[in-house]
This record gives C-alpha cells, sequence and structure tokens, in this order.
C-alpha cells in the first residue's frame, strides 16, 4: 500500500499525490473496499478515486532522485528495436505508455526519434502517430524525471545535455 502524502504514477494520470485512504458510500459498491484518494499533481482541482487493490491500472512510485540520475546517465546505453509492422508497432507503445516504466519510455522516444530523422532525411513528414506517442512518451518521462530531481520541466533539458556531455 501506498502512504498518505506519497507521491506515485497511476497510469496515464501521470503523478498524483495520496491524499487519503476511504470507502465509497454509494449503492452497488462494497462499503468495505478501500480506495485511494488520489490528486493529479497537474490538475489539483481533480481527484481519483481508485481501489487500493487495483490491478488494472498501473500504479507504482515515483522514481527517486537517484535513480533519476542513473536513468538519465544510462540513456546513451539504451537500445531501441524499430517495429517494422505499424499495428505491432502502436500496440507496443501503448502498451509501454500503459507500464508507464522509464526504460520503455526511452527506447520508445529514442526510436520514434530516429525514424523522425531518417523520413526528414529521406524528404518525408514524420507520422502523426509517431509524433503522437513520441510526446506522450517524452511528456511521461521528462514529468517525472524533473518531478524526482526537483527541477521544472524546462531545467531537464540543460541538465540532461550536460550529463551527457561529461559521460563522453
Amino acid at each position: 500500500m501506498f502512504a498518505i502524502g506519497e507521491y506515485i504514477i497511476y497510469g496515464t494520470s501521470g503523478i498524483c499525490q495520496v491524499d487519503g485512504i476511504t470507502t465509497l458510500d454509494m449503492s452497488g459498491i462494497d462499503k468495505d473496499k478501500e480506495y485511494y484518494i488520489l490528486r493529479p499533481i497537474k490538475e489539483r482541482s481533480s481527484t481519483i478515486y481508485c481501489p487500493t487493490d487495483n490491478t488494472k491500472v498501473c500504479m507504482r512510485k515515483v522514481i527517486t532522485k537517484e535513480e533519476a540520475y542513473d536513468l538519465i546517465d544510462s540513456m546513451p546505453a539504451i537500445e531501441f528495436e524499430w517495429i517494422e509492422n505499424d499495428k505491432a508497432r502502436e500496440e507496443k507503445y501503448k502498451e509501454s505508455i500503459k507500464k508507464g516504466d522509464c526504460v520503455e519510455l526511452i527506447k520508445m522516444i529514442k526510436g520514434l526519434y530516429s525514424r523522425k530523422q531518417k523520413r526528414l532525411a529521406q524528404g518525408k513528414k514524420n507520422t502523426a502517430t509517431n509524433e503522437k506517442y513520441f510526446k506522450i512518451a517524452e511528456d511521461s518521462l521528462f514529468n517525472e524525471l524533473a518531478f524526482a530531481i526537483g527541477k521544472d520541466r524546462s531545467e531537464l533539458q540543460d541538465l540532461v545535455s550536460e550529463r551527457f556531455s561529461q559521460i563522453q
């Protein structure tokens, strides 16, 4: 279980703070079932009620500051595998986004960036689907990294560039 006050990743809602644990007094709902009260940090006025025994939506703790720096340092070595079949690739992207696994998001971003560069070099535009998934993956990953490190999202790009230059 997560503690009240703890920050977690909740599916595609992103970073949420656990504001409490409660039961719901609604018809048709088990009155003994406990729910987390979650507040997305992007939309503090929103409230999400999620069963504490949830297995359908990915819930995990936000990575630590040390894990975030380790992840940034490991980015150059993380390899991606391009999936040629459009439908299979999109399914893989949907699965990766649902899981919210940072390494999978990095693979996705690197693959989509590489594909975009190849298409541009051929005089072609990037596809709308690839652009969409690139943005979703980048937002998910960079928002969590920025939060874990305690920086603004805008500061994160400079930090990542700085760390890369120290590695080389």
